[in-house]
């Protein structure tokens, strides 16, 4: 019995999921392209393998004849009759070679060839037990970092966690059990298959949700976007199908309990869940709320007035939670404090009250503005657009009670700008 050889089909079997069978014919291939490199005659070698005993027996098959013409393919019945007896012109005989005879060159090609199949076959092995899990969230355990990666242990085969898809704030110790995204399985340039993983990819998170909301898979919440900060901030917005389900409060859990077991596996990282809309309008609102928005105006790019408290929370760290609104809305954000908003307006209406457009001197006509605040207007002395233009906001908020002089100024501006 070949010990060694049995030994290396029940390792690969447990350790590494490649059947038996698979490793014989890989084993038996690679030692008939030995032959046909060492041997003479080397195209009529054949192998077999024992898939119980693990014995070799490698055999060339050759035509018993009277007189040898073509020593390659036949052997004569003198010689024939010592190796079979019973062996007869004619017929084809099954001649033994012991597979040490291959030499060196036939052993290195063994090697190379068997390396190359069970590549081959624990490439086959990995898609079939991986690449339907792509989007999944895997466990393992660090077995050793390499430049740039970290190896993690999943049990059959070895799963690659490159740096890039680790965030900043992680750092793995050998032997801890980690959580991750099964991101893709992908081809390597010898013929393998890698398992690639992510932690900082935002549908990490969005996996660790449907694993503490039940509602998610079955479809009734539904995650509408998310945009990641790996490590930092995340925000998703989310929506339901049921109207009486409130889609945020069933995300964050009763004294958010849900909520709070996705943000330790994500190291205390920000998670902000958030109502989606579909008007775009509404949707910024929710993702800035309990903020205020002063003032909106969307056209290239989206630029939102806040208060001047708010202003440092509606940027965040770094312009961090800019950045997530941005992407979250899928168009640039800019945000200003609503005193240098004033400023600006006031600069703008003041310009404006200086050209020499006569449309400014006639009658006043606001579009858009409430007929009340018109008149009001008129009756506190501001009979045409210039006169208007040219007063500043103090003197007309103290001169007509109630109006608000950003909403006037806006309306003037949109008219003849």
């Amino acid at each position: 019995m070949n010990k060694d050889l049995i030994a290396i089909f029940e390792y690969l079997e447990r350790e590494k999921g490649i059947k038996r069978e698979l490793v014989i014919k890989a084993i038996e291939d690679s030692l008939r392209a030995a032959a046909k490199k060492s041997i003479k005659g080397g195209e009529n070698v054949d192998v077999e393998i024992d898939p119980k005993s693990g014995d070799i027996e490698v055999f060339v098959r050759k035509n018993v004849v009277k007189v040898v013409a073509n020593p390659e393919e036949e052997i004569s019945l003198e010689e024939a009759v010592k190796l079979n007896p019973d062996c007869k012109i004619g017929q084809r005989l099954e001649i033994t070679i012991p597979p040490q005879d291959f030499g060196r060159i036939a052993a290195q090609t063994a090697r190379q060839i068997i390396t190359q199949k069970l590549k081959g076959a624990e490439r086959d092995v990995i898609y079939e037990e991986y690449r339907h899990r792509v989007g999944e969230i895997i466990s393992g355990t660090v077995k050793r970092m390499a430049r740039k990666t970290i190896i993690v242990d999943l049990g059959k085969v070895e799963a690659i966690l490159p740096e890039k898809n680790l965030p900043r704030t992680e750092k793995p110790h050998i032997g801890e059990r980690i959580q991750a995204l099964l991101l893709e399985v992908q081809d390597t340039e010898i013929g393998g298959a890698e398992v690639i993983l992510s932690r900082s990819h935002p549908e990490f998170v969005s996996a660790l949700f449907e694993q503490e909301v039940p509602e998610l898979a079955e479809g009734v919440i539904k995650i509408e976007k998310i945009v990641r900060e790996a490590g930092y901030r995340t925000k998703l917005a989310v929506s339901s199908t049921d109207k009486k389900i409130d889609p945020v409060g069933t995300c964050v859990g009763v004294r958010g309990s849900r909520i709070k077991n996705v943000i330790r596996e994500l190291n205390n990282e920000k998670v902000d869940v958030i109502p989606y809309s579909s008007d775009k309008v509404r949707f910024l609102q929710n993702a800035l709320s309990p903020i205020t928005i002063q003032r909106l105006k969307i056209n290239d790019k989206v630029t939102i007035i806040v208060n001047d408290d708010d202003y440092p929370i509606a940027i965040g760290k770094k312009g961090m939670n800019a950045r997530l609104i941005s992407r979250l809305i899928e168009q640039e954000v800019d945000f200003q404090k609503i005193t240098e908003y004033q400023k600006f307006v006031t600069v703008q209406m003041a310009e404006l009250g200086e050209s020499d457009d006569p449309s400014l001197d006639k009658p006043l006509k606001i579009e858009g503005l409430s007929s009340l605040i018109v008149e009001g207007l008129i009756s506190a002395g501001y009979e045409t657009l210039r006169s208007v233009l040219r007063s500043n906001p103090q003197e007309i908020t103290s001169k007509v009670p109630g109006i608000n002089y950003l909403d006037l100024a806006d309306k003037i501006l949109e008219q003849n700008t």
